[in-house]
């Protein structure tokens, strides 16, 4: 299927293959149409956030701001349609400043999963959330992931992944591992972040869109048709899933150590 295949600069790291997934997500009817959905999701969490600045981490690819102008787009990736540039890991925000955090496939790149939450607790306010949209370890997922996916897809994983370049660095199963694996420890070492919800979704839309690595299979109008057949799908078993959204809150005050 090469004649399929996009072709990209070979650093994957580079801000120049960043750029190129941008321009394919939003040239590609079908796949920019549930980009918008994704977005929604978080469009209808900021309105429940308390009043103050929401940030979107890994933001380089897609066009969020564009649909809600108000966030903040950063990238730890020097991109011109970046807002901030900076790390997860070391914020350029006083304590309590967010309130709030999202992110479309960004969490499983952080390589200190630890020290991002930390990191995240600190700058959030009390009710402020982290809103995640990241890969979902159920059967089909980890089918298409380990069999037809370039990123590592690893439950067996830990909490941290090697510290390579921020997009070739990576495990798919890593919210899984954190928030559904390893759930214990996540309460153990965060009491006052509260998992208010972890739904599983999206069987077949990414993968007939081509993502940002094929053409397309289908055309846009046919996409509301096939969110249909995902949303009964979804219904069935969590286990045909490709995607799944996790959303996070704050609940008090408390100090690391």
């Amino acid at each position: 299927m090469s004649f399929l295949k996009y072709n990209f600069p070979e650093n994957l790291d580079s801000p120049e293959r960043t750029l190129k997934h941008k321009e394919i997500i939003r040239s590609k009817g079908f796949l920019r149409k549930l980009y918008i959905d994704w977005y929604k999701i978080f469009q209808n969490e900021l309105k429940e956030l308390p009043p103050g600045k929401v940030i979107e981490l890994g933001s380089g690819g897609g066009f969020l701001k564009e649909i809600e102008p108000s966030v903040i787009a950063t990238d730890i990736l020097p991109l011109p349609t970046n807002d901030l540039t900076f790390s997860a890991l070391d914020m350029p925000f006083g304590d309590s400043e967010l309130s709030g955090i999202v992110m479309l496939d960004t969490f499983h790149h952080i390589p200190d999963t630890e020290g991002f939450l930390k990191e995240a607790y600190r700058v959030l306010k009390i009710n402020g959330k982290i809103v995640m949209i990241e890969p979902a370890n159920s059967w089909w997922g980890r089918f298409i992931y380990i069999k037809l996916h370039h990123e590592p897809f690893d439950p067996e994983g830990d909490w941290q992944i090697p510290a390579q370049g921020p997009m070739s660095g990576a495990n798919g199963a890593l919210p899984w591992i954190v928030f559904e694996r390893d759930t214990n420890k996540f309460h153990k070492l965060f009491p006052d972040f509260k998992i208010e919800e972890i739904k599983y979704h999206t069987p077949f839309s990414y993968l007939l869109s081509g993502g940002v690595s094929y053409k397309s299979f289908l055309p846009a109008f046919l996409y509301r048709l096939v969110r249909i057949i995902d949303w009964v799908s979804s219904l069935v078993t969590r286990q045909l899933s490709m995607f799944v959204t996790i959303m996070i809150y704050k609940t008090a005050k408390s100090e690391f150590k």
